[in-house]
């Protein structure tokens, strides 16, 4: 079991042999820890989804991109769930928790702010931003969002982003090398934090110059 684990660390940014290696296993245990685990944030993502996309594409007998989607599908939205359960369960109690290796305090606190800025559409929104994926149910779950309504949000959300994630890396994964379309797919899911970041900065300067008048 240790090498397995030790196997899995070592790898865990080399998804190609990762994916060659676990399978549908290993792709269906990140995704649901990355959308459903406190613990998943520093896991990868659409990375993960678009190369696994590609290796559908691309290699014979690995990954079949139906039963592919079928199955992240159910894992990404299964996950959500378990995450806003542990909101719902866990409460504020989060919020005064200290850091540890597999829990910051700070991501939390920034999903919150994200969530109260967007809604309830933050569920969706969420799906295609790192880190702030794998907090958003946690929040829903301690805001204590209709369940229903989180649901409906949760399975829009978790089969966009699968299916989308997906379907980029299948049907460009013949036209351009997994180096180019990995890395280029990740950029663009950074942008809305980066322009969330730029916008929250530019609001506190205006707030502030306003103040000093």
């Amino acid at each position: 079991m240790s090498d397995l684990i030790k196997f899995f660390f070592e790898n865990l940014y080399n998804l190609k042999e990762l994916i060659h290696w676990g399978g549908y296993t290993v792709l269906t245990i990140i995704v649901f820890a990355e959308t459903g685990l406190l613990i998943g944030f520093f896991l990868p993502g659409d990375s993960l989804l678009v190369t696994a996309g590609v290796i559908a594409a691309t290699t014979t007998g690995i990954l079949d991109i139906n039963y592919l989607i079928l199955l992240l599908c159910a894992a990404a939205i299964i996950g959500d769930t378990v995450g806003y359960s542990i909101g719902y369960k866990a409460g504020h109690a989060l919020f005064t928790r200290e850091d540890s290796m597999f829990f910051k305090k700070s991501h939390l606190i920034k999903t919150r702010e994200f969530y109260e800025k967007h809604g309830g559409k933050t569920i969706i929104i969420a799906r295609f931003v790192p880190i702030i994926r794998t907090f958003a149910p946690v929040v829903a779950g301690v805001g204590e969002m209709n369940y229903f309504k989180f649901l409906a949000y949760n399975v829009i959300g978790g089969i966009g982003w699968v299916v989308s994630m997906c379907l980029i890396g299948f049907f460009i994964g013949n036209a351009f090398p997994l180096h180019i379309v990995v890395p280029t797919v990740i950029f663009i899911s950074l942008l809305p934090m980066v322009y969330e970041y730029y916008k929250a900065s530019r609001e506190k300067k205006t707030e502030a110059a306003e103040a000093g008048k």
